[in-house]
Parts: C-alpha cells; structure tokens; sequence
C-alpha cells in the first residue's frame, strides 16, 4: 500500500503519496507561519484524511528525533515539538503505523535508496537552509551517535571564537540563507521577509559589490566546515541538499571557491532535490517495519 509521507519544516510542510518503491504519485505544500507546530499536524491530518486507504504515515522533520520510539527532544525550528511524541500522537489519531526520522537522515536515505550513493560505503549529506544540517554514512550504516545528535554539522565553528556567544561562530550563524538575508537586509534597510536567497545571488550574478563580498564569505565559512568534514570522515562524497543548490550554477560556483580547499571533487548535489525528505522517510519507514516484523517473529 501506498504511505502518506511529510517532509516537516519551519517555512513549510511538505507533503506526498509515495509508493513502497520510492515513486513520488502525488506532491502538496503548505506554507507555515512562524514555525507553527499546530498548523503543522492540523495539514497532516487533513492530508491523510483527504487520502484514504494508505498504509501508514512516514515523517521527516527537524531536531533530536528518537527512530525507534518516534519521540522528538528537540523539534529544531517547531518549538512545539519539544519533547513531543509525534509516532504516538499521530497512531492514536490515524489508527495508521507511523514511522519518524531526522529531516537530514531522511536525505540521505533516499541517496542510499534511490540516489548518487546506491553503491557507496561512506558519504555524507549537508542541507543548506535555515540552518544547517548533516547525516552520515560511515562503513554501510547511518550513523545516529549515542542521543540520536549526529551530523549536526551545523554546530561546527567555522572560525576561532571571538568574545561573543560561541554560537555566533558555528556554520550555523555564517553560512546559512538566513544569516546571507539578514546580513543584506541590514545593508540595504530592509525587512528580512523582504529580502531572498535568489535575490542576493542574483545581484552577485549582475556583479553587486556588496553581494560579492556576502557570497564571497558565505562560500569561503562553507568551505571550511565542508574541509572539516572531508578530513574528519573521508568521504566518497558529500552530497548538498537545499533549495539554494538547485539553483543553476550553484555547484560550479560553489567548486570554483572550494579549489582554494582542494576539495572540489568531493562536493555534488543530492539527486532528489526537494523530494529526498519525502522518499527518504518512506525508505525509513520501510525499514522500520520491516525490522519490527523480524522481532515479533
């Protein structure tokens, strides 16, 4: 049977019917406001009623997700989410089996699955959005650490800590969209809603000095923590998801910078693009199951 599968943000949820195979059958989106976990499970809910006669219900989303037992420590940007049974809230609602991973893991289950990696033994995933995120597969395994915390690539400092918070210094702080938006929108006057990713990139297209010189140094704070990583992990590759990396260019642009690195060869992108949340999760949920019935039996 086909499975419900939701790809949980901060900006938006995504949503789809997916087969057991991987195929995406159908695709929604809704755009949520200021991070609102209620909006969020109020579309799930809708969406799987308005769907009937799936087989069960597969979740990507953001933070400290539990696979095993589907509890969220920490919801990331869905303060909601918080210490939140997610798996049991929605079993006791859809009578459906519920299977929840990390937004990140669910990125790269779907490169393993059905993607670039199919063949490898050891890769890593970065996504590039609000924040940063990471997931690892090291000797034929996704690596979840020991508090379900691994690949949060996101906490590595890009440079030495100055007086300021040590936050302020991760790759979280210097090299996502939101901190290029703010850093432009404080340039230029304006609000932050009212400045994109595609903008500034753009303008550095047109060859905009100021764009030149954020984009310049969100490449170079990228750089060093994808250096980090090559040396830590020895990949076959890491593989970029987000929706920045499906702009055209990007990953030429991106691997012009990373000469200076000497780690231009290691860096692609994810095969899935905005999907990879959606069918990751499903192959999660397979797997889950699938282990499950090996228990009971």
């Amino acid at each position: 049977m086909n499975i419900a599968a939701f790809d949980i943000g901060g900006t938006a949820l995504k949503m789809g019917i997916i087969s057991p195979q991987g195929e995406v059958l159908e695709k929604g989106k809704e755009t949520i406001n200021d991070s609102d976990g209620e909006q969020i499970l109020k579309a799930i809910l809708a969406w799987i009623t308005a769907h009937p006669g799936c087989g069960g219900v597969a979740i990507s989303a953001p933070g400290y997700v539990n696979p095993h037992s589907g509890f969220i420590e920490m919801g990331g940007a869905i303060r909601r989410f918080d210490n939140f049974a997610i798996k049991e809230w929605l079993e006791q609602r859809t009578q459906l089996p519920v299977a929840i991973e990390n937004d990140a893991n669910c990125v790269l289950l779907a490169e393993r699955w059905r993607g670039k990696a199919a063949e490898m033994s050891n890769f890593l995933v970065l996504t590039i959005g609000t924040g940063i995120g990471g997931a690892i597969f090291c000797n034929n395994q996704l690596v979840h650490g020991a508090r379900f915390r691994a690949g949060e690539f996101g906490y590595m400092l890009t440079e030495r800590p100055g007086p300021r918070d040590v936050r302020r210094y991760t790759m979280n702080d210097t090299c996502t969209l939101r901190t290029l938006r703010k850093d432009y929108a404080e340039y230029v006057g304006k609000q932050l809603e009212d400045v994109s990713g595609e903008e500034i990139f753009d303008r550095f297209d047109e060859g905009d000095v100021v764009c030149q010189r954020l984009v310049t140094a969100f490449f170079n704070d990228l750089g060093t923590g994808l250096y980090n990583l090559v040396n830590l992990f020895d990949p076959e590759k890491i593989l970029l998801g987000g929706g920045i990396v499906e702009r055209p260019g990007f990953l030429a642009l991106l691997r012009e910078h990373l000469t200076w690195f000497t780690i231009d060869d290691y860096i692609d992108t994810v095969s899935h693009g905005n999907d990879a949340g959606l069918i990751g999760a499903v192959y999660h949920f397979n797997q889950h199951y699938r282990s499950q019935q090996a228990i009971s039996n």
